[in-house]
């Protein structure tokens, strides 16, 4: 399938995905305390499904690169739509817990997949065009779910759940009926030679991995803190945060849509990461001066810009430099940027507890420690060309 016809369709399959992750969002605290879970059981509902995404997305991004994208991509939608479902139906904790785990196995083959797919059907020119494509639809699918589930949640709390389920539904037919296997197109790239773990994370490349930890680590830290920082130095309440997150999130998503891969493209992937730590650094310090709704949703916004190129194009030179399968290469990729999501609350709000101001602080060190991790990767990689020549 030509990326020209394919792209759009990822990114109707990955907006319409990660719409139903985002219904949930505002409405499962409540679901779940309704059902008799307390704050911890809530944290921990929470966190079983990044840890089956830490656990699961390399399987599945092996199995794509062995019986193709679209039928592994089949079984994370509807293991989706699955999860929805049971969601809806259940009566008591331990079956939104087994909802929630199913969910977590299941949908973990999206993410890995989608990004091998566009890597199947780029050029390397165009690598970190397909891949900011792939990354604005998940942004904008974020910010418009949690405000559907906001408004159905009106007629019943299980109702954001059963619109989740439909959602996901639509989306594997068109998965099924529309989109062609891609493996076909990159034959020889698929057939690469299967290594284990410990030859990844020999080589140059295993250092990008950690860089992505570094970062996912600072952002779920800041997402798990700043509307407690914005209400203590702005005021801020719960209708203008969310303004301050759509804002944020439109403009990572026009810039990820739009301008990453132009950047890339030009200048490369490296300088792009490069580029997109330094503005997130400077967003993190910014936030610090937080005193208003204006100061909060334009520091943000910063931050998000930043942050929001460096996923597409670390994920844009894994594929162009890995010589495993781009399954292989994208599964591990979702696994490490998961760890940093599990890690990461729980560490910001340990930090936001000795002082308020910490999270953003230890985001800009994690910027300088992803940012001389790039610098040791560069290194590295020129040095085996030298040796190579």
């Amino acid at each position: 399938m030509h990326a020209k016809r394919a792209l759009p369709v990822l990114f109707l399959v990955m907006f319409l995905v990660m719409v139903g992750f985002g219904i949930i969002i505002p409405v499962l605290p409540f679901y779940a305390e309704e059902i008799g879970a307390s704050p911890t059981q809530l944290g921990l509902l929470m966190a079983v499904y990044s840890v089956m995404q830490l656990l699961f997305a390399p399987m599945w991004g092996r199995i794509s690169d062995r019986i193709g994208r679209k039928p592994v991509m089949i079984i994370g939608i509807a293991g989706l739509a699955l999860s929805f479902f049971l969601m809806a139906l259940s009566t008591e904790l331990w079956m939104l817990f087994v909802a929630r785990i199913i969910g977590g196995f299941l949908s973990s083959a999206n993410m890995p997949t989608v990004m091998a797919y566009v890597a199947d059907i780029t050029s390397e020119e165009d690598r970190g065009k397909g891949m900011g494509i792939i990354g604005a639809a998940v942004g904008l699918g974020f910010i418009l779910g949690p405000a559907i589930g906001g408004i159905f949640s009106k007629t019943s709390l299980s109702m954001p759940f059963y619109v989740a389920g439909f959602s996901s539904l639509i989306t594997v037919f068109l998965v099924v009926i529309i989109l062609k296997e891609s493996l076909s197109e990159r034959d020889d790239q698929t057939k690469a030679e299967k290594k284990s773990l410990r030859q990844v994370f020999s080589s140059p490349i295993s250092i990008l991995y950690f860089l992505q930890l570094f970062v996912s680590l600072s952002l779920a830290g800041l997402e798990a803190t700043f509307a407690y920082f914005a209400a203590q130095k702005a005021g801020l309440g719960t209708v203008k945060l969310g303004y301050i997150f759509m804002i944020m999130g439109l403009a990572g998503a026009i810039v990820q849509g739009g301008l990453v891969g132009r950047l890339t493209k030009r200048f490369g992937e490296g300088f792009v990461i490069q580029i997109g730590i330094f503005v997130s650094a400077i967003g993190f310090w910014l936030i610090l001066f937080v005193n208003s709704f204006a100061t909060a949703a334009i520091f943000l916004t910063i931050f998000g810009i930043g942050n929001g190129v460096i996923r597409p194009a670390v994920s844009a030179l894994l594929t162009k430099k890995s010589t495993t399968g781009h399954g292989s290469t994208t599964g591990l990729l979702s696994s490490f940027d998961s760890l940093g999501r599990i890690i990461g609350p729980p560490l910001g709000g340990w930090l936001f507890s000795v002082s308020i101001g910490l999270p953003y602080i230890s985001g800009i060190a994690l910027s300088i420690i992803a940012l001389v991790l790039y610098q040791v990767y560069r290194t590295q990689t020129n040095k085996m060309k030298q040796v190579m020549l």
